[in-house]
């Protein structure tokens, strides 16, 4: 079929957290290849490490367990599972082009004050910039989350809190997570449910989805969204031949769980594959990013702080040194309601007061 290219400019973008934003799937495989050698087990393959990727944890624990055989129970492969993680996983690192991708995105937030309105170019109307709105949707639950970014908190203080939707969320049915898209349909409610005054509601349509896993990408066509699969370059290896399936969301386990509405065509336009998030193509998805000057000015000013190069500057009075050391701290998430664009970390700087 002829690829679909009318689509509106994108309004939000839904992002995936582990192999995608983090470098967290070569830590996974080497705490399951240290049980299996220490079992006297064969390596875990990438077939089988494909069905793994994307889903929640316990679904995904159960799986691995199930193919590898070991001699002990599942209880006991998790308790062993789990403390290797807790060793690797406390200095996970962002993944090519992910900060500057994140950065980017935040700073259009400044076209809520200084969006145009619509201009006509001979019949058509030319759309203005827009701020694209962002959410979280990982199917890591609450605890492994805190273990893989406890020490990445300026990364992810762009996420508000009430837009991240973690595989434990209670919204997400049981036997719900992905490839379902119940995870990528709560995270744009939690974007819709906290819209400026006077932004129309955003569609499924207006939606990108950043994935590395199969059923991850089968979650977000499955939910009407459109979708960039960034995958592990061995994962794409084990697809090869394959790609457009997997782009079409008719790869996976759950092909037989959804209407049919709910599938893809091959090479319909809602998907494509990226190697890397590094220079991200923001036009064609109808993104402007403003230039990194805006953040100077006070429309970029957040709870009394102005965004500069991704962080969030805090200017002060002059004082005696001694009496500020130790008052600034990084801002641990935003509050609902605010922007929470950006927080990375406070920088202290002075001025001389007025006279």
């Amino acid at each position: 079929m002829a690829p679909r290219t009318d689509f509106p400019p994108v309004r939000a973008c839904l992002f995936d957290m582990d192999g995608l934003l983090l470098d967290t799937e070569d830590r996974y495989t080497y705490c399951q290849n240290q049980i299996l050698s220490k079992y006297n087990r064969p390596s875990l393959p990438w077939s089988i490490k494909a069905k793994l990727q994307g889903r929640p944890g316990p679904a995904s624990t159960k799986l691995f367990h199930d193919w590898a055989q070991l001699p002990i129970s599942l209880e006991e492969y998790k308790e062993e599972y789990y403390a290797l993680q807790a060793q690797v996983f406390p200095d996970t690192q962002p993944l090519a082009g992910v900060p500057g991708l994140l950065r980017n995105l935040c700073r259009t937030r400044y076209w809520d004050s200084h969006g145009q309105q619509p201009t006509t170019n001979g019949t058509s109307n030319v759309r203005p910039p827009h701020r694209v709105h962002i959410a979280l949707a990982t199917s890591a639950h609450e605890s492994n989350f805190r273990l893989k970014t406890s020490h990445l908190e300026s990364l992810f203080s762009v996420f508000e809190r009430h837009r991240r939707v973690l595989g434990d969320d209670p919204r997400i049915p049981p036997g719900r997570g992905k490839p379902m898209p119940d995870i990528y349909l709560v995270a744009l409610q939690t974007i819709n449910n906290s819209l400026p005054p006077g932004e129309s509601p955003i569609t499924p349509e207006e939606c990108l989805v950043f994935e590395d896993s199969v059923p991850g990408v089968e979650a977000g066509r499955r939910a009407g969204m459109r979708v960039v699969w960034v995958p592990h370059p061995m994962l794409k290896k084990e697809y090869a031949g394959r790609e457009a399936l997997v782009l079409a969301g008719r790869t996976g386990d759950g092909a037989g769980m959804v209407d049919a509405h709910q599938l893809g065509e091959v090479d319909d336009g809602w998907a494509e594959y990226m190697e890397s998030l590094v220079d991200f193509p923001y036009g064609k998805y109808g993104i402007v990013v403003p230039p990194k000057e805006v953040e100077r000015q006070d429309a970029m000013m957040v709870d009394g702080g102005r965004i500069e190069d991704g962080e969030v500057v805090q200017v002060v009075e002059s004082r005696p040194a001694s009496r500020w050391a130790g008052r600034l701290r990084p801002r641990r998430s935003p509050s609902p309601g605010s922007s929470g664009f950006c927080c990375v970390k406070f920088r202290l700087r002075h001025r001389n007061p007025r006279k």
